[in-house]
């Protein structure tokens, strides 16, 4: 058995104090923080948390890459390398996120998903793939190829069920919502709508066939109009989550607020859409084959095309958190209990429960990570 002590634990409704977390893999107990030279014989390690916060891990459920790996090479290397690097970030699990490429290129990525599945990774866990495209709307297609742009078919994605947890789409590509409905028939995946030129009212219609959650919201859609209201407004209409890049570039800061007072505490997901360049410093990196340019803060395209984000999640939360007034309890949620619950793994992880794996994150009053582990392996730690 392991012992956190000295920390601020953080649950689902408060700040727990002078509680010591015991845990092997899985949270084990909560006790009182007493006689501490008694522990030095209890448990075989003893992590201090030097009064700094100790944080369930975070899920990225949107994520293309980082420290120069993309999930679109198609290597155990690559997925290894963005699930050790993203710890940094206090990411304990994950969705690899492909995009609109070839299908051969999809398939590869969605193959190597899988086979990195099976394989014990030592970093952050692979919960599933997120699948961006191709079936997607070339008017709002953002930094996606529009050469591979497809029509929906559920034959494209059928070998690949087992693994494809959520699926971004544009819902007027697909007629009569009839690949949202065989699918929502046949599987439990999740279908997004994202990178869509779709009507308000197409829109609401496509969320009563199946749609159940929004790709980076307000990004890559139809916006809010007071006479056509959009994907935006049918957003807010809805009970669906929604992603959100908090990063301050791909969404002004203040509709964090309207967002969050719209929407509700439980149904925002803070993701980081991470490219290649993600934790590496400025510089040309690349996306889907394209050139991106890293500075400031963002990647783009040539054009000026927003090129996915560099944002760590824990920067994320903490700018939403600033932007919002939230309390540290309820902004965590955003980035851990918010996706295992959709997910369905929250029996599993996403909240520091007992029986529940310890996918634990310390952090400090900055949101900066100075431990991560996972299922009570240490895999990162300053």
């Amino acid at each position: 058995m392991k012992a956190i002590i000295n920390g601020k634990i953080i649950t689902e409704e408060k700040i727990l104090e002078n509680k010591i977390l015991v845990f092997d893999e899985r949270i084990l107990e909560f006790k009182e923080q007493e006689n501490l030279e008694h522990l030095l014989e209890t448990f075989e390690e003893i992590i201090d948390a030097k009064g700094n916060y100790v944080s369930p891990g975070f899920i990225d459920m949107h994520i293309h890459g980082s420290g120069g790996h993309d999930v679109m090479d198609g290597t155990q290397e690559s997925l290894s390398a963005i699930s050790s690097v993203i710890t940094r970030n206090g990411v304990t699990g994950f969705l690899p996120t492909t995009m609109t490429m070839s299908t051969e290129k999809i398939y590869n990525a969605l193959d190597n998903i899988r086979y990195c599945m099976r394989k014990e990774i030592q970093g952050a866990k692979i919960l599933g793939a997120h699948m961006e495209g191709p079936f997607i709307n070339k008017k709002y297609k953002g930094a996606q190829s529009e050469d591979f742009i497809i029509e929906p078919s559920f034959s494209f994605i059928e070998k690949y069920i087992d693994i494809i947890k959520i699926i971004t789409l544009a819902p007027e590509v697909d007629e009569n919502n009839n690949f949202i409905k065989e699918t929502k028939k046949k599987t439990d995946i999740i279908l997004s709508i994202g990178h869509s030129n779709a009507e308000y009212s197409e829109a609401m219609e496509a969320i009563a066939n199946g749609i159940s959650h929004a790709t980076h919201t307000f990004n890559a859609m139809t916006p809010l109009n007071h006479r056509k209201p959009g994907i935006v407004g049918a957003v807010f209409n809805s009970e669906i989550y929604c992603e959100l890049i908090a990063d301050k570039i791909h969404v002004h800061p203040a509709l964090f607020k309207t967002l969050e007072k719209i929407k509700g505490r439980n149904k925002i997901i803070l993701v980081t859409d991470s490219m290649r360049a993600g934790c590496l410093r400025e510089g040309i990196s690349e996306l889907g084959g394209q050139k991106v340019f890293v500075k400031d803060g963002s990647a783009r395209l040539e054009d000026g095309t927003l090129a996915g984000s560099i944002l760590n999640l824990n920067k994320g939360i903490k700018n939403f958190m600033d932007n919002t007034g939230m309390e540290v309890c309820e902004v965590v949620k955003l980035a851990s209990l918010n996706p295992s619950k959709e997910l369905g793994i929250e029996g599993e992880t996403g909240s520091l429960e007992l029986g529940k794996y310890a996918d634990i994150v310390i952090l400090d009053e900055n949101f900066d990570v100075l431990q991560t582990i996972v299922e009570g392996k240490t895999v990162f730690k300053i």
